[in-house]
């Protein structure tokens, strides 16, 4: 029971079901109830301190206090006292007495982000800590017992910091105890979906504001190679809840630089409800499911579009029965579709927009099928 709880945790924090984040998420579980240190490899942006956080709720230290630092966004001449402490009179400016970060997080979880920029001089003194579990606070001279555990995370590779002298080798192994390393977004490209929807409840929460992609402009963005991982796409879904806010994202609403072909794609991707795969509000998914229905159907022309008979009554006479010999059903469909292009595109006098409404279909998927069908037959 106990397992399933902290399981469900976990999914509820970090979202994803790829092989490469089932793979994460199993480390998370087996280290998380140790004292272990853990470090945290992975490009910026992939979310390591969401990993942080996690492994502090699922460890025997929940309770208790969970303090991140940045040790990258203080001045080097701060981060001592912002670490240890510093007795008052300790410098100039220090007119008390001030606790640091490994005081605060006392029998708790301390978090040092970004170590790979801690200058040598300082690893020195995390090193001592580690090691003997004590420490002074700046211009003192009474130990105090650390107890806390240390989870560390950088976007730097450590090893060859190492090799060229940045970094203290027995400090990296120290640390190294436990190594977990997340992927990047373009390595998980399955879990796009599941993150839009995580980000975009987030954002509703936030700015009572939410956005929705077309099925073919989230076929797009998961083309993207994403160099800013999940803070980009995060980036991404609060631009779009600006500029279209309760408005469905067309593929040529997206910024240009998210805008990749798609007209080779076979199947588009579906909306993803819930990033938890929960949805509990059963009208909302009807709508959904009925929204998913016709947006299937669009991409099957309704062949009352050239003014003949419906489909099922055409396809019941008996000129189109399935012939016996060398046939294939997808050349078929594709040929009809393009034909019907044409012919629409013909009545249209070319004009994209009035021909996709004379096929009831968006703009966007026209423009797509025109593109896919250019390939294929050598012309638009």
């Amino acid at each position: 029971m106990v397992a399933d709880q902290n399981k469900m945790t976990l999914d509820d924090t970090f979202v994803g079901e790829s092989v490469v984040i089932k793979q994460v998420k199993k480390l998370i579980l087996q280290v998380a109830k140790s004292n272990a240190n853990v470090l945290i490899l992975g490009e910026s942006g992939t979310g390591k301190e969401v990993v942080a956080s996690c492994l502090h709720q699922l460890s025997k230290r929940s309770k208790m206090p969970y303090v991140p630092v940045n040790c990258g966004a203080i001045p080097r001449e701060l981060l001592e006292s912002e670490l240890f402490g510093h007795e008052k009179g300790a410098f100039t400016g220090a007119l008390t007495l001030r606790k640091g970060r490994f005081e605060m997080a006392q029998a708790g979880t301390l978090f040092l982000d970004e170590i790979g920029d801690m200058p040598l001089s300082m690893q020195v003194k995390i090193l001592r800590v580690l090691q003997e579990r004590i420490f002074e606070r700046v211009g003192g001279n009474k130990s105090l017992q650390a107890d806390v555990r240390v989870i560390a995370a950088t976007h730097r590779d450590l090893e060859d910091e190492v090799k060229a002298g940045h970094f203290r080798e027995d400090l990296f192994y120290r640390l190294n105890v436990f190594p977990i390393e997340i992927p990047a977004l373009r390595e998980r490209v399955e879990d796009i979906p599941l993150l839009f929807c995580m980000l975009n409840e987030r954002m509703k929460e936030d700015m009572e504001s939410s956005v929705q992609l077309t099925p073919e402009a989230m076929a797009s963005i998961m083309q993207h190679s994403w160099p800013g991982n999940v803070r980009e796409l995060s980036n991404l879904v609060e631009r779009l809840g600006i500029m279209f806010p309760e408005e469905p994202v067309e593929w040529d609403d997206l910024p240009e630089k998210y805008q990749y072909d798609i007209s080779q794609i076979d199947e588009l991707p579906q909306t993803i409800v819930s990033p938890t795969g929960n949805d509990d509000n059963e009208s909302d998914r009807d709508e959904i499911v009925e929204n998913e229905n016709k947006g299937a159907s669009e991409s099957n022309l309704d062949v009352e579009a050239t003014g003949e008979s419906s489909v099922s009554s055409h396809m019941l006479e008996p000129s189109n029965l399935l012939p016996k010999d060398n046939f294939d059903l997808k050349d078929h469909m594709a040929n009809l579709e393009y034909s019907l292009i044409q012919q629409a595109l013909k009545e249209s006098d070319g004009v994209v927009a009035h021909a996709a409404k004379r096929l009831n279909m968006r703009r966007t998927t026209l423009v797509e099928k025109m593109k896919k069908y250019e390939t294929m037959f050598g012309e638009g």
